[in-house]
């Protein structure tokens, strides 16, 4: 007999999974795609460059046009540095909550959607269910543009993506994008009582910082007072930083890693070219002049496109008719939903828990919650039979 799970059991197993997005997830894919194969689910994987990683999909009913998308991510953020009241990998309820590493972050949407794969089975689908699980969101939202290719490639084509990321189940229709950017000075060490013969690296990194600055300032300045988002505005920020070797040389290196907080209506590539542009007509032929061999490097570690609230978009209007909200909501950090409204398709987000308990220590989830989705899962099946 195929093996049944509570919602509750179902991420009791996921959260004993460590899938710390270094580490591999192939464990946790593993488990499901046995699973899935209990209840009759055929699943496929895609497979990151090295092996060590997958993401999955697999559908449930009819292999026609027009299903519904139920997107989750596996990997989850590090426990180090953090002091747990319990084993962060294994779950533990107390006081209407259940916590675990990734219960909020996203593993409590993924499982109450896996614990009702028997229910989807069951129900007289017209239209199928896809379950969507990607790898290192976290990190960059790596994972989900191979998995969306292959879907849109082998079809069915869905109708709309639901993102279950925590939003206290509320219908989230727009969110930031960003943009990670490495930069990596490379100047012209002297003496420091020979400052005019060199480039210290440091001084341009600051150079570069106060330009983000200033437009994050500028942004603020022109931001719509009708624009949806706190801060209203995108934002440049450098959260890293290390250069020099002593007081006395000016810095031969100097790097630091940047992200941009875009606006769904602005894309990476255009703050990318502003900055580049800064640099090569400004800032470099400052530093040639001194000594030809300095120079800037940029390389893009992340870009991920923001959500945009669609006109009459049917994931909208299929939340809204599950959930009863008819509200307003946007969120500032960014999620998958971008990558597949990005390839067409309707997206929203929508999922249990709040994300104040993400990447905290004693992340948990309540149980309400939980039961929220669930209820949501049920209607969802009724109205897709």
């Amino acid at each position: 007999m195929a093996t049944r799970y509570t919602p509750a059991a179902m991420l009791d197993r996921l959260v004993s999974f460590p899938t710390i997005s270094h580490l591999s997830n192939l464990d946790l894919i593993g488990f499901v795609e046995d699973y899935l194969a209990e209840h009759g689910i055929a699943s496929e994987r895609v497979p990151d460059a090295t092996g060590e990683k997958a993401a999955l999909f697999a559908t449930i009913g009819p292999k026609t046009d027009g299903g519904i998308v139920l997107s989750a991510h596996t990997d989850v953020v590090p426990v180090e540095g953090q002091n747990w009241s319990s084993d962060p990998f294994k779950l533990r309820e107390a006081g209407g909550k259940l916590y675990g590493r990734g219960t909020a972050d996203m593993k409590g949407f993924a499982a109450t959607v896996l614990a009702h794969v028997p229910e989807m089975v069951a129900a007289d689908l017209k239209k199928p269910i896809h379950i969507a699980l990607s790898y290192d969101e976290e990190v960059g939202c790596f994972g989900a543009p191979p998995m969306i290719e292959r879907m849109l490639a082998e079809g069915p084509k869905p109708s709309a993506v639901i993102v279950g990321e925590p939003t206290n189940m509320k219908v989230v229709t727009g969110h930031k994008g960003v943009i990670v950017l490495n930069t990596r000075i490379h100047g012209h060490p002297v003496h420091s009582s020979q400052l005019d013969r060199g480039v210290s690296a440091i001084s341009v990194a600051a150079r570069l910082i106060s330009w983000m600055d200033a437009r994050t300032s500028e942004n603020k300045a022109n931001a719509a007072p009708d624009c949806p988002f706190n801060p209203p505005y995108t934002t440049l920020h450098c959260g890293t930083i290390r250069g020099g070797s002593a007081h006395n040389i000016t810095a031969a290196e100097c790097e630091f890693v940047t992200d941009i907080r875009l606006l769904p209506q602005e894309t990476g590539a255009g703050w990318l070219a502003r900055y580049l542009d800064f640099i090569r007509t400004e800032v470099e032929p400052d530093m040639q002049a001194i000594f030809e061999n300095c120079r800037i490097e940029v390389t893009q570690t992340a870009d991920v496109p923001g959500l945009a609230p669609e006109t009459d978009g049917p994931a909208e209007a299929l939340a809204r008719n599950l959930t009863g909200d008819n509200g307003t909501h946007v969120v500032v950090y960014a999620t998958e939903g971008g990558q597949f409204q990005e390839r067409g398709l309707s997206t929203i987000v929508c999922g249990p828990g709040s994300i104040d308990q993400g990447h905290q220590v004693d992340e948990f989830i309540e149980i309400s919650e939980i039961e929220k989705c669930s209820a949501f899962l049920d209607r969802l099946c009724s109205k897709l039979s």
